[in-house]
């Protein structure tokens, strides 16, 4: 019987953090024989100053076609645009790749306008991180929510988002609770040593350290710098007692420019503060085991402070709203945008000793890893055709 010629899989990134999630995906995928990888790269990859796009190719994918469609200022209207022009980006690399299935992962506004442009052409989609809660007046809720109607295979990170991605109707079958992808790398060590990581940043490993960033919440973006203010304020009074501080820029959501000019000033006032556009998924997951094994923590408003940090068993301190509602592990300390909470909440989790032991026992709510060939599996082995596409929905009025 002739063998069948392998599917091919166009997947989109559009992020630094979600490239760095997506990456044991396009591992498991490029190595499958029953499929071929085509990747798609937008967003703040291709940004002329600080994108990612080297760092792709640094990993050994080949870059199949670029899709830029850049906000053209720091407001939501610009994030409307970008959209619009994402839509129309994906849809020419699309038409050029004709890929049997697409892969998006996530829920920021890049991935949106990608997963819209395939699932409008009839393009089998699969979307990861579907099912997941941050009610923290951000729009990803929305996005997220919008891009699972939308597609056809639903990866799940977690069993608490596989139940909501059935409670928004979304048939069985279609549903995967395959775990986070990020976790594969971890667990096999796959990352920079902590101390190249402090060599490359100028960090002392006996002393404590902050590893910080936090972004705007879009739809309080006016009020983005002065939520900055306060983590700001409390880093600020730690500095004198032997602190460091890591720090990386915001993403391209509106309010993002403003916060980063606002960082920049502050880490020139600051001879111990460095801050780093990107340090890209090698050296800041080794940044994240630096803080774990040495007395450092996590701060901000990443998802990655909730996702990536129990791996390592590192203390997090999630900063304000943006994260409210996402599952997280007992590693986690939740405080308002207050100095003097952001500072209480950053001494416990660099001094106090007990806390520093139960965040290194505590259970990972990600899983342990494997994601990648599970998602590969699924992409290869689900049946193509009109019922994968036709969109059932398993809700119905007695």
């Amino acid at each position: 019987m002739k063998a069948r010629a392998p599917r091919r899989i166009a997947v989109f990134t559009g992020s630094r953090a979600e490239y760095g999630l997506l990456v044991p995906v396009l591992r498991a995928i490029a190595v499958d024989p029953r499929l071929s990888l085509r990747l798609i790269v937008g967003g703040s990859h291709l940004d002329a100053a600080g994108g990612t796009k080297a760092e792709i190719l640094a990993d050994g994918f080949a870059i199949h076609a670029e899709a830029p469609a850049p906000p053209e200022d720091d407001g939501l209207e610009a994030t409307a645009g970008a959209v619009g022009r994402g839509v129309l980006a994906v849809s020419e690399a699309l038409t050029a790749l004709q890929p049997d299935l697409f892969v998006a992962y996530g829920d920021r506004f890049e991935a949106f306008a990608a997963l819209v442009a395939a699932t409008q052409m009839g393009i089998p989609t699969a979307h990861l991180e579907g099912g997941d809660v941050t009610e923290g007046g951000c729009l990803d809720d929305s996005l997220r929510h919008a891009m699972t109607k939308l597609a056809h295979l639903h990866f799940a990170t977690n069993a608490d988002a596989a139940w909501r991605l059935a409670a928004l109707g979304e048939e069985p079958w279609r549903i995967h609770d395959v775990g986070l992808p990020a976790l594969d790398l971890l667990v096999a060590g796959e990352h920079a040593a902590p101390n190249d990581v402090a060599t490359a940043h100028g960090l002392d490993p006996e002393r404590p350290l902050v590893l910080f960033t936090q972004h705007s919440v879009a739809t309080d973006a006016e009020h983005a710098v002065a939520r900055l203010v306060p983590s700001l304020e409390a880093m600020g009074r730690l500095l004198p007692e032997g602190v460091q501080v890591l720090a990386t820029y915001p993403n391209q959501d509106a309010g993002g420019q403003a916060m980063a000019a606002r960082l920049e000033a502050w880490a020139r006032e600051h001879p111990s503060v460095r801050l780093e556009r990107s340090l890209g998924r090698s050296r800041y997951h080794g940044a994240l085991r630096l803080a774990a094994e040495g007395r450092g923590v996590c701060a901000g408003n990443s998802s990655s402070g909730l996702k990536e940090t129990p791996a390592f068993g590192c203390p997090a301190v999630d900063i304000g709203p943006r994260q409210a509602g996402r599952l997280r592990g007992d590693n986690v300390l939740h405080v308002p945008h207050d100095a003097d909470a952001i500072e209480g909440a950053l001494r416990s989790a660099l001094f106090d000793e007990a806390f520093r032991r139960a965040c290194r026992e505590a259970p990972n709510p990600y899983g342990d890893g494997g994601a990648g060939p599970r998602i590969a599996e699924v992409l290869a082995e689900t049946p193509l055709g009109p019922a994968l596409l036709r969109k059932g929905m398993t809700l119905r009025r007695s």
